[in-house]
């Protein structure tokens, strides 16, 4: 019985039994064991009796190299299929020389451009002369007869060659700018590209070509107004953004934008009329009153008072009520968070209300925020505005008190804005950008950008879409 019960104790963990155990625990236990050594196997420390001698072979002498093949050291061609040049002219200039370069950014705005509407091309004609449009001839009033023909708008290309930035547009752009005069004594224009968001159908592509254009003969605020360039963006319907090539370019440090249609799709001043329904037409009298001062038909001073007296008696509470209204402009806050990675600072200067601004600035991470302030009274506003109004030249100043505070010489400073109010600020940073802007401001800012994300101003700066997903990401 004490047999029986020591094997059932035992009977939970099998044992090999003492004549078949090794001496070696991981032998026992290893998953792997070598295969057998075959029997002419000798060790390291055995005397093979009765073999023969090894041959002595004398190292072959290295030969010297001596940067040509010998009789002994063929030369070996391979064929690798990749031609590379170690010098280019966009490269870095000799030691005493200046780099002289310009870079071209080119971006698709994502849709063709609609033709005239059919009301508007001139009717077919007629065996009858009463069918004819007043305008055309024959007529009997001279002065109503044409003394030129309509000029055409130029043909759009995109559509025909790609809805995006396809070689043919960039051998377009190369000839055009090989047309502008060159510096005395140049050698000849070299150009090389980078596809920034994607390299078989770009939207973005950055130019860099050598040298510039003679800035005796046309400098670089003249080539960026240039009628042809103009036309060069309506027939392929793409932006063309010219900077030289210079450190600042691509390292700013303070970039400030306006609020009203940049950094929101609307104007907060319209959103406080709209929520006044007497008298019903006031929403569209401060709407226009908006869009002329915009245009730089009216001053924006005057504009924002009288637009502020209309907006008499209005619960002070429409602040607090329009926030959650606001539409932020698409990729606003991943641009916000990508220049704070970058450690670059930002400011908005509205011509807005300073709450709404300020709420703004704050949800998006802003440094500085700038706007201003209405007179309020029992909590309504009483139509009066106190302070210092931020039209044009207040948005001038700030720019360079904000670029002082942070010690940024303005250089490295981009302002983003829409309206003739930003012309200023636009003229004073190193970079102005036109954002979806009013005619004359597209015309005289720096560049000029009408696209859908703000997110597209970081390929200003020559960062590819790989690095702009991490930087927002």
């Amino acid at each position: 019985m004490a047999e029986l019960a020591r094997r059932k104790q035992a009977a939970g963990r099998p044992q090999m039994e003492k004549m078949h155990r090794s001496s070696s625990y991981l032998s026992d236990h290893q998953q792997y064991r070598p295969p057998k050594k075959p029997e002419t196997y000798h060790g390291i420390d055995e005397v093979v009796e009765g073999s023969p001698p090894p041959k002595s072979t004398s190292p072959k002498a290295a030969l010297p190299f001596r940067g040509v093949p010998q009789d002994d050291m063929p030369a070996t061609i391979v064929d690798s299929g990749v031609s590379h040049s170690l010098s280019h002219p966009n490269c870095a200039p000799p030691p005493g020389q200046k780099s002289d370069r310009l870079v071209a950014t080119l971006f698709y705005k994502g849709s063709s451009l609609t033709s005239a509407p059919a009301s508007a091309r001139p009717a077919a004609l007629s065996e009858s002369n009463e069918t004819l449009p007043p305008n055309m001839a024959p007529t009997t009033n001279m002065d109503a007869f044409p003394l030129e023909p309509p000029t055409q708008e130029s043909e759009q290309l995109d559509h025909i060659y790609g809805s995006y930035i396809s070689p043919l547009c960039i051998a377009s752009f190369l000839h055009l700018m090989s047309t502008f005069p060159q510096p005395r004594g140049a050698e000849e224009p070299h150009s090389s590209h980078r596809c920034l968001d994607s390299p078989e159908t770009p939207r973005i592509v950055e130019l860099t070509l050598s040298p510039v254009p003679s800035p005796e003969c046309l400098s670089l605020s003249d080539l960026r107004k240039h009628e042809m360039i103009y036309r060069f963006e309506q027939e392929w319907n793409v932006d063309v953004v010219l900077q030289l090539d210079l450190v600042w370019r691509r390292h700013p440090r303070l970039v400030v934008f306006d609020m009203d249609s940049t950094l929101i799709t609307q104007e907060v001043v319209e959103l406080m009329a709209e929520t006044i329904k007497e008298p019903a037409d006031l929403a569209a009298r401060v709407a226009d009153i908006t869009r002329r001062a915009m245009m730089g038909e009216l001053e924006f001073e005057a504009s924002f008072r009288e637009r502020v007296a209309l907006l008499k008696n209005v619960n002070a509470t429409v602040f607090d009520n329009l926030r959650p209204v606001l539409d932020v402009t698409r990729g606003a806050p991943e641009l916000i968070k990508a220049l704070k990675r970058l450690g670059v600072k930002t400011a908005v200067l509205s011509g807005g209300f300073q709450p709404l601004t300020s709420w703004l600035a704050e949800q998006l991470g802003i440094d500085y925020a700038f706007a201003n302030e209405v007179m309020i009274e029992k909590g309504k506003l009483t139509g009066e505005t106190k302070g210092i109004i931020v039209g044009k030249e207040r948005k001038r100043d700030l720019l360079v008190e904000i670029a002082a505070k942070e010690q940024v010489d303005l250089a490295q400073a981009v302002a983003v804005g829409d309206g003739a109010n930003d012309l200023l600020m636009l003229g004073k940073a190193g970079l102005g950008v036109a954002w979806n802007a009013k005619p004359r401001v597209q015309m005289e800012a720096d560049a000029r950008l009408n696209s859908k994300s703000l997110l597209d101003l970081l390929y200003l700066f020559g960062f590819t879409a790989e690095e702009i997903q991490m930087l927002s990401a």
